[in-house]
């Protein structure tokens, strides 16, 4: 079979409109087809992938109240697990993302009642702006619960709305640790001293699960503006074997629970012999990130943006429609060296700079799914920025794009 072969039987589309992305479909242009519209969620390799879900009833209408908002959201990852023939209990990892960071408490009372034993592990972000509710969830769900565990942590007081880890026979899920003094909870001065006690929490994850960090297959950063990369890649470089990093994602975000400016999620392979990173051969190793790294059959890319590589590189695009081919076309490098294809992209995280830029985004990105969309969140992380150029012409990124892929029989090495 060709790379770019039909979907096998291992990645199957569940559903196939994603309700919470409604205003996201609707920007595009008017010959988009529902062919084109991304599915609720994608199952492969033993995994449901579930696209971003807000907190609007099923007749469209927002319930009033923060609390039962983040309910009817968790109620509607719920129907489409339950389309899949899959339960609450499936759960091993949710991402949630708020408008409003303050009410996290809230949220973690929603997620108490809604998972009354073992909750998921999980990673809050404050954004700017959503679509279609001050709230949305991704998860990710396992077929077989065989092996499934929760991870604890010893001396750790347990949060009812999430657990530290969640072990399923091949993977680790790491909820996001944040730079406070565990002890205190008190966020240090020293940038350099969140960084670490933040990757110290990972780690300790990691090994109450029996791994080390060399089994991480892809990390999330999730950053304020009060660090900076500099500070946050000095440290995170000292963790990882050169050129042999976890895939990576690092967003910036408008803020993060109990006043954190730093926090890392990620997810660690079980069997260390399934772990192989993948770099194509125009590109350096790096310190901080591999292109992409597999997990089994499961691969997970870093994000990438309209940055154009090499001596002169840079985003040398104005307009997001023009970064958003470049983008493409990195992560199709990264697919091709992996002996794969956009058909066997399975799910995918859309940070734009202006959700106002959504039509002109998916009316480029979904050309490049000519079978049918993946699972996807949209987010707008931050306030919308300016798109001046600097004087060598570099433009700042308009967007950034992260996917998960699934390695099909056909081409299983």
């Amino acid at each position: 079979m060709s790379r770019s072969g039909a979907r096998t039987s291992s990645m199957v589309a569940v559903l196939a409109f994603l309700t919470a992305t409604q205003p996201f479909a609707s920007a595009q242009s008017a010959t988009a087809s529902a062919e084109k519209e991304a599915p609720k969620a994608v199952e492969a390799a033993g995994y449901v992938f579930v696209s971003g879900q807000g907190g609007r009833r099923t007749d469209g209408s927002l319930p009033e109240k923060f609390r039962d908002q983040a309910r009817q959201t968790l109620e509607n990852v719920g129907s489409v697990l339950q389309a899949s023939g899959l339960t609450k209990d499936h759960v091993v990892y949710v991402q949630v993302y708020l408008e409003d960071i303050k009410q996290i408490h809230e949220l973690d009372e929603a997620f108490a009642d809604y998972f009354p034993k073992d909750p998921p592990a999980r990673a809050v972000l404050g954004v700017a702006k959503l679509l279609n509710s001050p709230i949305q969830m991704n998860a990710v769900a396992v077929r077989d619960l065989d092996g499934k565990r929760v991870v604890s942590l010893a001396g750790l007081k347990p949060n009812k709305g999430f657990s530290a880890g969640m072990l399923t026979r091949d993977q680790l899920f790491v909820s996001a640790m944040d730079g406070r003094d565990p002890a205190t909870g008190v966020v240090p001065k020293d940038p350099a001293l969140q960084v670490n006690q933040a990757l110290d929490g990972v780690k300790s994850v990691v090994q109450a699960a029996g791994l080390t960090m060399a089994h991480m297959v892809f990390v999330n950063p999730y950053m304020t503006n009060e660090i900076s990369y500099r500070a946050m890649n000095e440290e995170y470089a000292k963790r990882f074997e050169f050129g042999n990093t976890p895939g990576r994602a690092t967003i910036e975000v408008s803020s993060l629970p109990n006043g954190a400016h730093i926090a890392y999620t990620g997810i660690a392979v079980k069997d260390l012999s399934r772990r192989l990173a993948v770099r194509p051969k125009n590109m350096p190793p790096s310190p901080t990130a591999s292109p992409c790294v597999f997990a089994g059959d499961l691969l997970y890319c870093s994000a990438k943006s309209g940055f154009i590589p090499g001596p002169n590189g840079g985003v040398y695009f104005p307009s997001t429609a023009d970064q958003t081919r470049q983008t493409m076309r990195n992560l199709l490098d990264n697919l091709e060296e992996a002996g794969m294809a956009f058909d066997e992209v399975v799910s995918t995280t859309i940070y734009l700079d202006d959700l106002r830029d959504a039509g002109s985004f998916d009316k480029v990105y979904s050309r490049y799914f000519p079978k049918g969309l993946p699972a996807q969140t949209v987010v707008q992380q931050l306030a919308a920025g300016d798109r001046k150029a600097d004087e060598e012409g570099h433009y700042p990124t308009l967007e950034q794009v992260s996917l998960v892929a699934v390695r099909s029989k056909a081409t299983s090495k």
